[in-house]
């Protein structure tokens, strides 16, 4: 026993002596290779782990920083209040504190800028506020945004990301899936470009009404894309799905999706789409 007590008290030692301080906040995990990854690496690296290529999600802020020429991003100044239409306790309560926490009004921002100096509307969703779901807010935005494009005579892009309606909000979470389908129809009819870009995850009402009726349709590899999730699918038809169900490859082979940019490509690629759609000299050329 006096053995056991002198190795207990030399194993404790040994692990005080050889203790290393890790700084909160600057270390990521991926979870696909589950390898732990220097924040600031990966975010240098567009946010995507450089030993495995698996993209990690992108704040609002972030996906600006990567799209939006410097200094060129002006914000709607909209003044919208959430409703509580269920009368839910807890509802304005989790508003409140995520907008604390991640600075943002909503799940989606909305604004004008350029990308490579060509003038866009922009709305990017943010899975940071309620999983960018969509309620009354988020789809008084994109039909502000989608009628400014029109008034404005710019291109619209909008960055996907939802797991699906406010259901907090009720019917009327889901009736913006009609209101935004509407102002496209009349943005279609105006001649404007309208890409949307499908990141991880796109799902639900956005998936079934702004995110798929765009002139073009983009998507992150690897992206989880669709109205139900698989297991709710399987569950329901009572089959088992195809492998890769759902995912952005698998959508693009099956005509869903026009293509699949790399995010360090993506900023180029909505360019040259743009400046094609301008028409004039410009020539596409994989520089």
């Amino acid at each position: 026993m006096i053995v056991d007590k002198i190795r207990k008290s030399t194993s404790t030692e040994t692990l005080v002596e050889h203790k290393v301080d890790i700084p909160v906040g600057k270390w990521i995990k991926c979870d696909k290779c589950k390898e732990i990854i220097y924040k600031e690496t990966v975010n240098e690296n567009y946010n995507i782990c450089p030993n495995c290529g698996n993209y990690f999600r992108l704040s609002s802020r972030r996906r600006l920083e990567h799209i939006i020429d410097k200094g060129t991003y002006n914000e709607f100044e909209l003044n919208m209040q959430n409703i509580n239409p269920l009368n839910l306790s807890e509802y304005p309560k989790k508003l409140e504190a995520l907008q604390r926490k991640t600075g943002l009004t909503e799940a989606v921002r909305c604004g004008t800028g350029c990308i490579d100096g060509e003038n866009v509307v922009i709305c990017i969703m943010d899975n940071n506020f309620l999983m960018g779901s969509m309620g009354s807010v988020v789809g008084e935005k994109i039909t502000y945004s989608i009628e400014k494009a029109i008034e404005l005579k710019l291109p619209l892009i909008i960055f996907c990301v939802s797991g699906g309606a406010r259901m907090q909000e009720g019917i009327i979470s889901l009736m913006q899936m009609a209101k935004t389908s509407a102002a496209l129809t009349k943005l279609n009819e105006a001649g404007n470009l309208y890409i949307s870009i499908l990141t991880d995850p796109t799902y639900g009402g956005v998936t079934a009404s702004f995110a798929s009726l765009a002139d073009i349709v983009l998507a992150e590899p690897g992206a989880m894309i669709g109205f139900a999730g698989p297991r709710v699918i399987e569950q329901t038809i009572r089959q088992e799905l195809p492998q890769g169900f759902q995912t952005s490859e698998f959508l693009l082979e099956h005509g869903f999706i026009d293509k699949i940019v790399e995010r360090k490509e993506l900023k180029k690629t909505l360019s040259k789409i743009i400046k094609l759609h301008k028409g004039g000299d410009f020539k596409w050329q994989n520089k």
